[in-house]
């Protein structure tokens, strides 16, 4: 009776997986629409840059998004520890989309409400991929680490996501520099270990980031057990 149970468990998730992975690309596609039209509006390419943005908030999401549906795969020590580090260099790219809403009243083309529900729209599926990212890691991580308290796992992922936001945001950082221009990048944020007085304000940041996508995270694991 049991191994029957698991597997309706084992189908009814993914059934919802499927569902909320339809959701989550429609919302997608309007936030895309949204950008076009825009362009094709004004007849500026400026807005473009959150398409690859969202591209970029998706790259975590696919990741671990593999590693729940091939569980065969990320058994391995080897492939987890490579697909851990991928997926910790790239997560913070999801969350990093929050911070475009700094743009929000920088090109006054075409009408603030527009550019707000543009802005938002890709905001909120940049936060709903690194969720979602974050809590398949977890369960991967838990699998892997089954005595390891959840928040030994949740509180240091939110950090580096957090700080990860702000060296993007105000460092001019991306992913790729990790490869590209590693000796800049380690020389900018070797200041901010140093001495973390002098960069109070950047801590500051960092640590409310960290605070606030930690509530955002938890708040919507609870939502989801509530409406099981």
């Amino acid at each position: 009776m049991s191994v029957i149970q698991s597997g309706l468990n084992v189908k009814r998730h993914a059934l919802v997986a499927r569902e909320y992975e339809k959701t989550l690309v429609v919302s997608i596609l309007f936030s895309i629409a949204l950008i076009l039209a825009r362009v094709g509006y004004t007849g500026k390419i400026y807005s473009l840059f959150m398409i690859w943005n969202l591209f970029l908030g998706s790259l975590p999401y696919l990741i671990t998004r593999t590693m729940s549906r091939e569980p065969k795969w990320a058994a391995s020590r080897l492939n987890f520890v490579i697909a851990f580090l991928l997926w910790i260099f790239w997560v913070p790219n999801s969350f990093y989309i929050i911070t475009d809403l700094f743009h929000l009243h920088q090109n006054p083309d075409v009408p603030h409400w527009y550019d707000l529900a543009l802005y938002m729209s890709c905001a909120w599926n940049g936060l709903l991929m690194g969720l979602l990212s974050v809590r398949q890691m977890e369960k991967c991580w838990m699998v892997r680490f089954p005595k390891v308290k959840d928040w030994w796992f949740i509180a240091p992922v939110m950090f580096l996501n957090a700080w990860g936001v702000y060296i993007g945001r105000f460092l001019r950082f991306n992913t790729w520099d990790l490869v590209s221009n590693p000796f800049q990048l380690l020389a900018d944020i070797f200041p901010m270990l140093l001495h973390p007085m002098e960069n109070k304000y950047a801590w500051g940041m960092v640590l409310c980031f960290s605070v606030m996508m930690t509530l955002m995270y938890v708040t919507l694991k609870q939502l989801s057990r509530a409406i099981r």
